[in-house]
C-alpha cells in the first residue's frame, strides 16, 4: 500500500501524540516520585500528589488510545497545552531550562498535526475526526515543515545542553554503559546534538535527519529506570524527525521555501 506524503505525515504525527500521552500516563499510574516536585510548584503536597497521579495518568492513557482510533483536533490541542504546562513545571521546580525545550516534541508533534489538518477554523472542528487523506497545498506543507524544523532544533539543542552541563541521569547512563569518563562522553554527545540541531534548523539534509533519527531512537533506550515508558513518552522526538525525513524524501526543503509554487507531489529530492 502506497501512502501519500500527507498520509505518512498524518499517521506519524498521530502516533507521536498517542505515544506522548501513553508514556506520560504510565508514569502517573506508577506514581513517579519526582512528579511531587512539579505538583509542589502549584501548591499540592505529596499526599494529594500521589492520589492525583494515577487519575491524571489514566486520563492521559485514555486520550492516547482515543487518538489512535479516532483522531480529534481537540485531543491534539490539549496535548499542545498540557505538554507546555508539564514541561514548564520542570524549570519552575528548579530544574534547568533545557528540560523544558528538550521536551519540545511532546507539544510540537500535536501542533504540527493541527497545522497539517488545516488548523482550527471553527469550534465544532475540534470534535470532528481528522481526515488522514486530506490534500495539502505548498503553503501548508511549508508551515508544517517550519514547525518541525523548529521543534527538532529545540529538542536536540535541549538534550545537548543537558549533556554539556552534565545532567546526573545522563552521566549515570554513560557510566552504566561502561564509559570510564562519563562527563567527557556527555560533552561529546552534547556538542554533536547541538551541532545537529543547528544543521537541521538551517538546512535539514536527509542524511543528517536519518543519522539523528537512529541516534534518538537508540539513545533513548538507555534510561536505567522505567526504560520502556521513557522511550514511549519521547515518541514526539522520533516522530517529528521521521516526519521531516518523509518531507525531505519528496522535496528538497530549501527549494520548497525558495519556490512556494513547487509541486511537491511530483518532485524528488536531490
Amino acid at each position: 500500500m502506497n501512502l501519500s506524503l500527507e498520509q505518512k505525515l498524518h499517521y506519524t504525527l498521530r502516533l507521536a501524540v498517542a505515544m506522548c500521552f501513553i508514556g506520560h500516563g504510565a508514569f502517573g499510574i506508577i506514581t513517579k516520585p519526582i512528579w511531587c516536585n512539579y505538583f509542589a510548584v502549584i501548591g499540592i503536597g505529596k499526599t494529594m500528589a500521589y492520589q492525583l497521579m494515577p487519575v491524571l495518568g489514566t486520563i492521559d492513557i485514555l486520550l492516547g488510545i482515543i487518538m489512535l482510533v479516532y483522531p480529534l483536533r481537540a485531543i491534539a490541542l490539549w496535548l499542545v497545552i498540557w505538554g507546555v504546562v508539564t514541561a514548564s513545571l520542570r524549570p519552575l521546580s528548579g530544574e534547568p531550562f533545557a528540560e523544558l525545550i528538550e521536551r519540545a516534541g511532546n507539544f510540537g508533534a500535536p501542533l504540527a498535526l493541527i497545522l497539517l489538518s488545516g488548523g482550527i477554523g471553527h469550534f465544532r472542528e475540534l470534535f470532528k475526526p481528522i481526515n488522514p487523506s486530506i490534500k495539502i497545498d505548498e503553503s501548508t506543507l511549508a508551515n508544517v515543515t517550519t514547525c518541525l524544523r523548529v521543534i527538532v532544533f529545540l529538542l536536540l539543542a535541549g538534550h545537548g545542553w543537558l549533556n554539556i552541563i552534565g545532567k546526573k541521569g545522563l552521566l549515570t547512563q554513560y557510566t552504566n554503559l561502561g564509559f570510564a569518563n562519563p562527563l567527557q562522553v556527555a560533552h561529546i554527545v552534547g556538542v554533536f546534538e547541538i551541532a545537529a540541531a543547528f544543521i537541521i534548523l538551517i538546512r535539514p539534509l536527509r542524511s543528517v535527519l536519518f543519522i539523528v533519527l537512529i541516534w534518538k531512537i537508540a539513545s533513548e533506550l538507555f534510561y536505567p529506570h522505567y526504560m520502556a515508558f521513557e522511550w514511549i513518552e519521547r515518541g514526539g522526538s522520533y516522530c517529528t524527525l521521521l516526519a521531516l525525513w518523509f518531507i525531505s524524501e519528496k522535496v528538497a526543503i530549501n527549494t520548497l521555501f525558495a519556490n512556494p509554487r513547487l509541486n511537491f507531489h511530483r518532485t524528488e529530492a536531490n
